[in-house]
C-alpha cells in the first residue's frame, strides 16, 4: 500500500474543487516517516529527518477533517509517532521490538476486564473491575511485606523502593535438541551472517582447547595452524536464557536475510549479545551453559 498511494493521490482532484497540496504533503510526511522508522541502522541525521517528516504531517493533517474524511485524529497510534525517536535513541532500531508487551495488556485490560461483564453498559464494568483488582493487588502486596519478619522494619514497602540498576546474574543456557539448519557453510556464515572471521576464531579456540594456558600471538600462531577437518556447521536461529528455577528470562534471535515466495526480501535480524571470554576451557567445562 505504501508503495503505489502516494502515486494513486498525486492527480486527486478534490470535491470542493480546492488544491490537493496539502492531502500530498500530509500523506508524504507519513508515508516518509514510515519507510525512516524502519531503517535497519539509525543516525542522527536520519532521526532528525525522521521527526521532520512527523511535523509535515501534523501540519497538514487537518485536511482530512476538513474535507469530512474524519472528525479528529485522537487515536492511540498517531500519539504514539511522537515517541518514536526517543526510543530509537534509548532502544536501537525498530527491527528490535515486537507487540508482545501491548498484546500481553490488551488481555489483562481489555479482554479479561469485558469478560467479566454482562456485556451491557461495559466501559462502566470494566474500568470498575480493573480498579478493584488493582486495590486487590495493591492490598496482597502490602500483607506480604507485613508477613515477612525477618525483613528490618526500616525496610519500605516494594512500592516505595528505589529501582537500582539491573544487577548482572548467572544465565542458564536452553538449546533446542535439533539445531535450525543442520550444514551451513563457513561461506554462508560470513556472508548471510556477517562472522568474517568466524574460521579464524575457531581455529583459536580448538588451539586453546589443546593448550589452555597459551595465549596472545602464540595462540594465534597455533590457531592458523590447526587443521578444522569440516566445512560446515550446525545453526541455531534462537537461544534461550533462564534462571536457576529454570524460567526464561531473554532470548536472542537470529535471522539472516531471507527472500520469502512473493520474492520480498525480508531484511536480516541479529540480536547483540555480550559475552564473556575470561572463563578458561577447564573452568567452562565446570560451569557448562553459565553466562
Amino acid at each position: 500500500m505504501c508503495r503505489v498511494l502516494l502515486g494513486l493521490i498525486v492527480d486527486l482532484h478534490l470535491a470542493d474543487g480546492s488544491s490537493s497540496a496539502r492531502v500530498l504533503k500530509a500523506v508524504r510526511g507519513l508515508l516518509d516517516f514510515l519507510y525512516l522508522a524502519q531503517l535497519p541502522s539509525q543516525t542522527a541525521n536520519t532521526i532528525s529527518r525522521l521527526e521532520r517528516s512527523l511535523v509535515v504531517f501534523h501540519e497538514n493533517k487537518d485536511v482530512f477533517v476538513d474535507l469530512g474524511v474524519r472528525d479528529h485524529f485522537n487515536v492511540p497510534k498517531i500519539h504514539s509517532l511522537l515517541h518514536y525517536s526517543s526510543s530509537i535513541r534509548l532502544f536501537g532500531t525498530t527491527d528490535n521490538y515486537n507487540t508482545e508487551q501491548t498484546e500481553r495488556l490488551h488481555i489483562d485490560f481489555t479482554k479479561d476486564a469485558y469478560r467479566a461483564t454482562n456485556h451491557k453498559d461495559e466501559y462502566h464494568q470494566m474500568t470498575t473491575w480493573l480498579e478493584r483488582r488493582e486495590k486487590l493487588q495493591r492490598h496482597a502486596m502490602f500483607i506480604k511485606w507485613q508477613q515477612q519478619e525477618h525483613l528490618p522494619t526500616s525496610v519500605p514497602p516494594p512500592s516505595q523502593r528505589q529501582i537500582g540498576p539491573p544487577q548482572p546474574g548467572i544465565r542458564y543456557l536452553k538449546m533446542t535438541r535439533n539445531p535450525t539448519l543442520r550444514r551451513v557453510p563457513f561461506d554462508d556464515i560470513a556472508c548471510k551472517y556477517g562472522a568474517v572471521d568466524f574460521q579464524d576464531l575457531l581455529g583459536d579456540f580448538l588451539a586453546l582447547l589443546k593448550e589452555p594456558h597459551v595465549s596472545g600471538r602464540a595462540l594465534r600462531n597455533r590457531g592458523e595452524n590447526t587443521l578444522i577437518p569440516f566445512r560446515h556447521v550446525p545453526v541455531f536461529h534462537k537461544i534461550k536464557f533462564g534462571n536457576r528455577d529454570g524460567a526464561i528470562i531473554d532470548a536472542i534471535h537470529i535471522r539472516p536475510e531471507q527472500v520469502d515466495a512473493h520474492g520480498r526480501t525480508i531484511p536480516a535480524r541479529f540480536d547483540t549479545a555480550l559475552v564473556r571470554t575470561g572463563l578458561q576451557p577447564e573452568n567452562m567445562h565446570g560451569n557448562q551453559g553459565e553466562f
